[in-house]
């Protein structure tokens, strides 16, 4: 069958601009409905908040033309996006650790069992992401060339979170202006249906942070991006979303780290050491 092998994985699993800024700061559907229902001239409005979902989310890219046209398309676009290992701060950037490079190993090692084809791998260029990703590629055997850096992926502030940080509103806002909208870049240059002329399922491979990955998921899902704060991701931990020749978008696997020893399952920067006063 077609999808045997997509399956198969699954089950083997534990599992910035003005305008841009103001679109995202629309998406929490406080002040007004905002989503058309896609067919033009039916005059129906969908709210976020009702869990309808818009069908033309992503048919505003030009290689998604003829769909909007009324040509099908029957491939699935798979993206599986895995956050970084543990790290430490440094005064050159933020490292892997070796618990960190272990978790990036182990994580390679899961990505291999399930035996995918990779069409591209994607990686924000913080060191700690690259690191990550080079890790993964020898544990899969690929040509680390067949990676790409990606500006828009680095750790951020992707959008006022509800409930809030401990951090002061003031320098939230300031974060998310300066955030939001490269994040929200990242989720359009990445996530959209198969256009007809794709003929066979493909994968995507990101690896980057924990507060970009829960906004992508949230906005891929048409769920409230607001929420990523109450999302919780290990590092290495695997995320796997399917995009369908309709747009719609199915979560298969959330924040997997099921395939790590409990010693090495963490989700927080290690604390420095303390002094020994003794």
């Amino acid at each position: 069958m077609r999808y045997s092998a997509v399956w198969r994985s699954v089950g083997a699993m534990s599992c910035g601009s003005l305008v841009t800024y103001l679109t995202i700061r629309l998406l929490d559907g406080q002040k007004s409905s905002i989503y058309s229902s896609g067919a033009e001239g039916d005059g129906k409005r969908e709210s976020l908040a009702s869990g309808a979902w818009l069908h033309h989310w992503d048919l505003d890219k030009p290689q998604l033309q003829k769909v909007a046209n009324g040509q099908e398309s029957s491939a699935l676009r798979h993206i599986i996006l895995v956050r970084h290992g543990e790290y430490t701060k440094t005064s050159d950037g933020s490292h892997l650790t070796e618990r960190g490079r272990r978790q990036a190993e182990r994580t390679g090692q899961r990505l291999r069992e399930m035996d995918l084809s990779w069409d591209h791998v994607v990686a924000s260029t913080m060191p700690r992401a690259e690191e990550t990703a080079m890790i993964i590629l020898k544990q899969l055997n690929l040509d680390p060339l067949k990676m790409k850096r990606c500006t828009l992926l680095p750790e951020g502030t992707p959008y006022p979170g509800d409930p809030p940080s401990k951090r002061s509103p003031r320098s939230l806002e300031l974060a998310y202006q300066r955030d939001g909208p490269r994040i929200e870049a990242a989720f359009r240059r990445y996530f959209f249906r198969a256009s007809p002329e794709q003929e066979h399922d493909s994968y995507l491979l990101i690896v980057g942070h924990s507060n970009v990955i829960r906004y992508l998921i949230l906005r891929a899902l048409q769920l409230p991006p607001a929420a990523w704060t109450r999302l919780n991701l290990n590092h290495g931990s695997i995320t796997w979303l399917t995009v369908w020749p309709s747009g719609y978008v199915t979560l298969r696997c959330l924040g997997d780290s099921g395939f790590m020893p409990i010693t090495e399952v963490t989700h927080r920067r290690p604390l420095p050491a303390k002094a020994d006063n003794n």
